[in-house]
């Protein structure tokens, strides 16, 4: 099993389904190549991914920059895949909120949870 490729992300921490999924389905994908992007409420990002096995799990730790609904944004996190073929990872933005993950392939459906509503993710701690 490999963490390269689409991910839909099914949960987060702080925000519930339909907030992840604002603009687009909510996705992280990792490339080949050391670069992906990701997708959520309002926000889109690069990244730039360097392997990183956690538990002897294979993982990746990455750096993104882009835009938080019209603000530049940038941040960190990183990502490992489960026993179970799922993906569970933490996404930082700089100087703003953090929130852990969870992936599926990306043709899997999201589950539905309650948690906080939609808008940008900058500074709401």
């Amino acid at each position: 099993m490999s963490i390269t490729g689409r991910w839909r992300i099914t949960e987060m921490e702080m925000w519930d389904q339909d907030a992840i999924d604002l603009v687009q389905p909510g996705f992280i994908e990792f490339g080949g190549d050391g670069l992906g992007q990701f997708g959520f409420i309002a926000v889109n990002g690069e990244l730039d991914c360097r392997d990183a096995a956690r538990g002897g799990r294979p993982g990746v730790e990455f750096s993104w920059e882009g835009n938080d609904d019209t603000s530049p944004a940038s941040g960190r996190g990183w990502a490992v895949l489960n026993p179970d073929g799922s993906l569970d990872g933490h996404i930082y933005f700089h100087l703003g909120d953090d929130s852990s993950f969870h992936a599926a392939p990306f043709d899997a459906e999201p589950p539905r949870t309650a948690k906080s509503g939609p808008g940008s993710a900058r500074g709401r701690k």
